[in-house]
């Protein structure tokens, strides 16, 4: 297994499913020794390739190669899937883009393994912020990610704290940013690009069992295969835990804060012959969450039947519950032979939310009681290609199309107030408000990859995208421009310009609803509010990846972002249902500092980025926030809540067929809070520790592995949200230590 990785992504990133067998190995070696981009140590199965070495007679040789495996030989299915994978990746490279990855071996190096959350998997790339709810930010963005797993485009899904990807899946994880090609289009902050265990490299079944501190408990099953040109990969699992979501306090343990998550994935394969292969993605996760309560809150609202001094009115019992399901398929046919590579992807998504209050105590603590049901069904298509169309260029062209439909009914209960807000009545009105939004998003693109010479690179595009929907229609003409160099074997250069063309969710409230609540407690802030815009944005980025020896790497990346109608997005009510606003302006920037060292046994990384940002005038949505503050905003230039100036994280393992240790470290300084975001909270650091011991060759299995992992070893009481700032709502409070124990089996 391969340790951690950073990339420059000159080219391709090939994914070469081979089990370990000799003929990948092989062809990492031959990878290596041509010098082109970062090669993986051997063995791990996973290799990069640079530009210059993505088309053309080398690999035409290598294709030869695989075809001129004897029938019967035990290496001839690992060859095919290999060049299938490789042929994949050539279709979808960050050409000019930078890539981050992480590896199994690197996974297992994080707290809790493969039972980690996905964005805790995250947080060990740089530029990657860790906020509330689970979230991460990329570079200064609030969201604005896209998901891809084996090369297919994910769905967008809906707003919630449920992290619906499952690390259990994952062979490897590179997250792009920078100036994305032509192909990445509307969600643009970066692309998390998932290469998933499959059953041809899957050597084994496996079964787990995780738990230990705040009640968790989590088993998962693994069970993969390869039969004939058929394999597949599956993964089940649950957890239940006590704490959901972000305690509110700084309390060790939170009040009321009881989840229960379930998952599956299917991912299915069938070669038709050495050029066609029909796969299948299937993906079902449905998870409860109680909202965690602040105990000893003074009520705030008169209910008639209720007695202030009653003990049953206390925040601490508080009763409130949400629940998230997902659902997707995706089906892709792709065809690799010669010079023409392509692949088509229709898929379909269903996503829901739904939110149940604790009527009486919610109308006592903040005068409504709503219940919300949040709904989003997406179809679409993807269709890419590459084709090699002379020696030294490479085109790429594809489309893309969606239909989205989003609806929220609710059911609220709300007092009655007088002009100063004032309540009039012990008595809750009841009121009933359905809305519904659609949208289309399409967009196309044409880029050529221009080998000038053996060392230079320019990849350069242009995409047009449209979005249309309930409240907006608009399009745009994109260029993309990425030029790399490798003017030594150690030294690799990129800089690149990207115009893009990011469309909001369809979600959008109407004047009708916004009258419909006047008059209550459960008024908006503001009478009116603008639907919110397309983000348009052009985008700058300049890097050097140098290797100071064969281990031992280092990257520096920088970047400016300048959009319009720069979206954002907020929590506004008790419902974790996250809704988008706009800045007029805003500007992002910042630089990153990737390294790592990885030998036979020890791997080694660190990780820093600054990030600073502006935006004035909220443009949309404005109904969310209180008069005072959008004129503060309308004169000024505020930071955004999301900032995170400064972020670290490092690492250092040890390993060998039967020990492994690590440990973990995470730092954090700069997200926003106060009025317009004017104050910000406490830095904090974590350190995390974990152990795990190989038994090898069980009676009953392969190998039994014994793990122990101590998250936030010291303690830290540290504060991700104190309940302010622009789209904030509640407060929050980072995990205090934690143990852990796991047993996994492989059999």
């Amino acid at each position: 297994m391969s340790g951690r990785r950073i990339i420059l992504c000159a080219g391709l990133v090939a994914a070469f499913e081979a089990q370990g067998a000799r003929a990948a190995d092989d062809q990492c070696d031959r990878v290596a020794a041509r010098g082109g981009g970062h090669a993986i140590p051997c063995g791990s199965g996973i290799g990069h390739r640079s530009g210059k070495e993505t088309g053309g007679p080398e690999r035409r040789r290598a294709q030869r190669g695989a075809a001129a495996v004897k029938p019967g030989d035990g290496t001839e299915h690992v060859r095919v899937i290999a060049r299938l994978d490789q042929e994949r990746a050539r279709i979808f490279p960050g050409l000019g883009a930078v890539s981050y990855g992480i590896d199994q071996r690197q996974i297992q190096a994080t707290p809790g393994g493969e039972n980690a959350t996905f964005s805790q998997i995250m947080l060990r790339m740089p530029g990657v912020v860790q906020d509330s709810y689970g979230e991460v930010h990329v570079r200064g963005e609030h969201g604005g990610l896209t998901y891809r797993v084996n090369g297919v485009l994910l769905p967008e899904g809906l707003n919630g704290f449920g992290q619906e990807l499952d690390t259990r899946i994952i062979r490897s994880v590179n997250l792009l940013t920078g100036t994305l090609p032509a192909q990445f289009g509307f969600r643009t902050a970066g692309v998390v690009d998932v290469n998933t265990k499959s059953g041809d490299s899957l050597k084994h079944n496996q079964f787990s069992l995780y738990g230990g501190s705040y009640n968790t408990f989590a088993p998962s099953l693994q069970v993969g295969g390869q039969k004939g040109k058929f394999e597949y990969f599956t993964t089940l699992s649950f957890n239940r835990n006590n704490i959901g979501i972000e305690n509110p306090t700084n309390s060790f343990r939170p009040v009321h804060d009881v989840t229960e998550q379930e998952k599956a994935f299917g991912y299915f394969s069938w070669r038709l012959n050495d050029a066609n292969r029909l796969s299948l993605l299937t993906s079902a996760s449905y998870s409860s969450f109680e909202l965690p309560n602040t105990p000893g809150l003074e009520p705030a609202y008169r209910l008639a039947g209720a007695e202030w001094t009653d003990p049953s009115v206390r925040s601490r019992l508080l009763d409130d519950s949400q629940t998230e399901q997902n659902y997707y398929a995706v089906i892709s046919y792709q065809y690799s032979q010669d010079k023409l590579n392509f692949q088509v992807s229709p898929y379909f998504r269903y996503g829901r939310i739904d939110y149940t209050p604790d009527p009486a105590r919610d109308l006592v603590f903040q005068g409504v009681a709503e219940h919300e049901v949040n709904d989003f069904t997406t179809g679409g298509i993807q269709y890419d290609l590459s084709w090699d169309i002379a020696r030294h260029h490479t085109l790429r062209a594809g489309l893309l199309g969606q239909y989205t439909e989003e609806r929220l009914d609710t059911n609220s209960l709300a007092f009655p107030v007088d002009d100063n807000d004032a309540q009039i009545s012990d008595r809750a009105r009841r009121l009933i408000d359905n809305t519904g939004n659609w949208s289309v998003e399409a967009g196309a693109y044409l880029q050529d990859e221009y080998k000038i010479t053996r060392n230079l690179t320019f990849n350069y595009g242009i995409r047009y995208d449209r979005f249309a929907s309930s409240f907006d229609n608009e399009g745009q003409l994109s260029p993309r421009a990425n030029m790399v160099w490798k003017p030594t074997r150690t030294t690799t250069l990129h800089i690149g310009y990207s115009r893009y063309f990011a469309p909001p969710s369809p979600q959008n409230i109407y004047a009708s609803t916004l009258e419909h609540f006047a008059g209550t407690t459960n008024a908006a802030a503001s009478p009116s509010g603008d639907a919110t815009k397309v983000e348009t944005s052009n985008y700058a980025d300049i890097g050097i990846l140098q290797k100071v020896t064969p281990d031992f790497q280092v990257t520096v990346d920088a970047f400016s972002k300048w959009a319009h109608h720069l979206t954002d997005l907020g929590q506004f009510g008790r419902a974790v249902i996250l809704a988008p606003f706009s800045y007029r302006r805003g500007h992002v920037y910042g630089a990153e500092f990737g390294s790592s060292w990885r030998t036979k046994h020890w791997s080694v990384f660190g990780n820093f980025s600054y990030v600073k940002t502006s935006a004035r005038e909220i443009d949309s949505a404005q109904y969310q926030f209180d008069q005072t503050e959008l004129n503060y905003i309308a004169r000024h230039d505020i930071q955004l809540d999301h900032q995170g100036e400064y972020t670290a994280s490092a690492g250092v393992s040890w390993h060998n067929i039967h020990h492994m240790g690590y440990i973990d470290f995470i730092y954090g300084n700069g997200l926003r809070s106060g009025f317009a975001n004017l104050t910000k909270e406490p830095q904090y650091d974590v350190f995390n520790i974990g152990y795990q011991y190989t038994l090898t060759e069980v009676p009953f299995g392969q190998d039994v592995k014994f793990r122990a992992d101590v998250v936030n070893l010291f303690d830290k009481r540290y504060q991700l949200r104190d309940g302010s700032g622009v789209g904030v709502y509640q407060a929050q409070f980072g995990q205090r230590r934690g143990t852990y124990f796991a047993m996994v089996l492989d059999f």
